[in-house]
């Protein structure tokens, strides 16, 4: 086993990050080096570097699966998920057309969705910010006390640029309690501004109540909205012209690699009307 891997599996993960640093060095051109380097330092959370060594491999290997995998949970961290969610599809969209289904692929499907809910509920938090002035202003005042609370914090611990997003990283210039008192700064203001938002909701439900679409209105190939549900003889339910339109690529379930035809497809009338009852009573769905 090579030192850099024995390294990642004890838990040595800056040990390991050098160490792969010192192969690239020897071997620039090798993709490999810089996703298992980018997944070391995603364990560092070291993000923005995660990033390059991602976007390095993917311009070595355009169809460089792991890269984008590694590259939309960075993305995530750095609260882009618009980014996220472009580069999660762009993962999932190689592992079909690898032909492939696997526990990657599986976490790979589980990115495509984390990154769209981000995605809708970035959307929301700024649909609710325009209904209210006082929200606001209010949520406004409460990221001014964080971000003066995380500068007093970098001047404490002798950091001239924190991050006023992200977790602390894992490096040499902070201790652990230094991270520790950094992570509860920003877990307070998080909790803060969702206790703000939910005093806004209960006294205007009707436009400040938070909207989330089910996980079970969701197409598992797509991941939109089901609008005509059908269900195989495994009871995986998909929108129907999703579902069509892989089985031109494979003739195998999406999710239990079984074979599967148009003929084992049948609509799904319980969940098709359950959908339609969900948008009818949600219209603001159809824009997830």
């Amino acid at each position: 086993m090579p030192l850099f891997s024995r390294y990642f599996q004890d838990g040595d993960y800056k040990s390991a990050e050098v160490l792969y640093g010192k192969a690239i060095q020897k071997d620039p051109s090798n993709p490999k080096l810089f996703t298992n380097r980018a997944m070391t330092r995603i364990r560092l959370q070291s993000w923005d570097a995660c990033i390059d060594d991602c976007l390095h491999s993917i311009a070595l290997l355009p169809a460089n699966m792991k890269a984008y995998y590694y590259l939309a949970q960075a993305q995530l961290a750095l609260h882009h998920p618009n980014e996220a969610l472009t580069s999660a599809l762009t993962a999932y969209n190689l592992c079909l057309d690898a032909g492939s289904w696997n526990a990657s692929t599986r976490n790979v499907s589980q990115l495509v969705l984390q990154a769209k809910k981000e995605k809708w509920e970035a959307a929301e938090r700024e649909r609710m910010r325009r209904r209210s002035d006082l929200l606001r202003e209010l949520e406004d005042g409460l990221l001014a006390m964080r971000s003066f609370e995380l500068e007093n914090w970098a001047v404490k611990h002798g950091i001239t640029t924190p991050s006023t997003t992200t977790a602390p990283e894992n490096n040499t210039t902070t201790s652990t309690a230094a991270q520790e008192e950094k992570t509860d700064i920003l877990d307070t203001s998080r909790r803060k501004i969702e206790e703000l938002r939910s005093v806004f909701a209960l006294a205007d439900p009707a436009n400040l109540q938070r909207r989330e679409v089910p996980d079970w209105l969701i197409d598992n190939i797509s991941f939109c909205v089901m609008h005509d549900p059908v269900v195989t003889r495994t009871g995986a339910s998909y929108e129907r012209s999703t579902i069509l339109e892989h089985l031109k690529r494979s003739s195998t379930d999406p999710l239990t690699r079984e074979p599967l035809t148009v003929q084992d497809l049948r609509p799904n009338l319980a969940l098709k009307q359950a959908c339609e009852m969900f948008l009818e009573e949600n219209g603001w769905a159809v824009d997830y």
